[in-house]
């Protein structure tokens, strides 16, 4: 049952108490719900939310995401504390990757005779990314991959949408990792051409984790923080279908109120289902009761791990240095 409007608000009062006393920071991802955000201190996708993460004064860091994005943060800031509301908040792409794996597919190609770099997004564990060259979001994807040796070919890892985009952008050849969002692996063209014959002048705004044959029916492919000054900088109304998580509408409608925004929906690969608003499961695990929960306790923590220390030196050479 949801929380009335005055228990949510006692709740908002005193998660803000709770961070005074516990000195710290709240980081909200644009794919958690808006109350959270509304609350958070911070907001921003991967890549902005890593570098805010640095510019933190507070002693401990709560991060409303998901488990990859709280270990970033970790890794950039080893004498904080960093908390995240759920450790099941996972996500579909790091858990198609594994070091082991990669490790495997590595040694294949070094095998074969390929001199090669890996590129890997940062939808995955610090152990992958510590057997990583670069680590990529999907704001700056594009331009890391331009700036790598021409003589070099790429293994690109774990998501084969955005890799097949950065391909395309970049006139790169890569070999693509088989790995996507469950999120983005299921908008329906079908129900994103109904919405364009419904508003022929729409615009769609897409996020690069879709398959081709949605990111070909796009007038703007970006990440979360693109599409979010992609909006602003339109002054006349505009009617726009968001083919992203549908919490991405919140931000979208806070900094530019004057267009009209239409999620378009998803329909699972299991059941059929029509999914009206499109949401990560993962991100749905972070509520208002789990931040409270988590100051209170002090838990869970990320905890510094050996495989830290080679990923922060690949963390920081491609977020901090470039």
């Amino acid at each position: 049952m949801a929380e009335s409007p005055a228990n949510t608000q006692a709740l908002v009062e005193e998660i803000k108490q709770l961070k005074e006393e516990q000195d710290a920071v709240i980081l909200a991802h644009y794919y958690v719900d808006a109350q959270i955000q509304d609350l958070a201190d911070l907001t921003g996708d991967s890549l902005k939310l890593a570098r805010d993460a640095v510019q933190v004064q507070r002693s401990t860091i709560v991060f409303a995401g998901v488990h990859f994005m709280a270990e970033t943060a970790k890794i950039l800031n080893p004498e904080k504390r960093v908390l995240l509301p759920s450790l099941e908040a996972g996500c579909s792409l790091a858990e198609s990757c594994t070091a082991e794996q990669l490790a495997a597919k590595q040694e294949e190609l070094r095998r074969q005779g390929h001199d090669f770099v890996t590129v890997t997004y940062v939808n995955t564990t610090a152990e992958v990314k510590a057997l990583s060259d670069w680590v990529v979001t999907s704001s700056n994807a594009v331009d890391v991959v331009r700036r790598i040796d021409p003589k070099k070919k790429i293994l690109f890892v774990p998501d084969q949408h955005l890799g097949r985009y950065v391909m395309q952008e970049t006139k790169r050849e890569m070999f693509l990792w088989p790995g996507s969002c469950i999120v983005h692996e299921i908008f329906s063209l079908q129900h994103l051409a109904k919405l364009k014959e419904q508003h022929p002048n729409a615009l769609v705004i897409a996020h690069p984790e879709c398959p081709k044959s949605i990111l070909d029916q796009a007038d703007m492919i970006g990440g979360t923080e693109k599409m979010r000054r992609f909006v602003m900088s339109l002054t006349e109304p505009k009617t726009i279908l968001v083919v992203t998580d549908a919490n991405m509408i919140h931000p979208l409608q806070k900094h530019a109120p004057q267009h009209q925004y239409v999620p378009v929906p998803g329909v699972s690969a299991e059941t059929g289902a029509l999914c009206e608003l499109n949401r990560c499961p993962h991100m749905g695990l972070n509520t208002l009761e789990s931040i409270r929960d988590c100051l209170k306790r002090g838990a869970p923590e990320i905890q510094w791990q050996p495989c830290f220390e080679a990923a922060q030196k690949v963390v920081v050479r491609s977020f901090l240095e470039h």
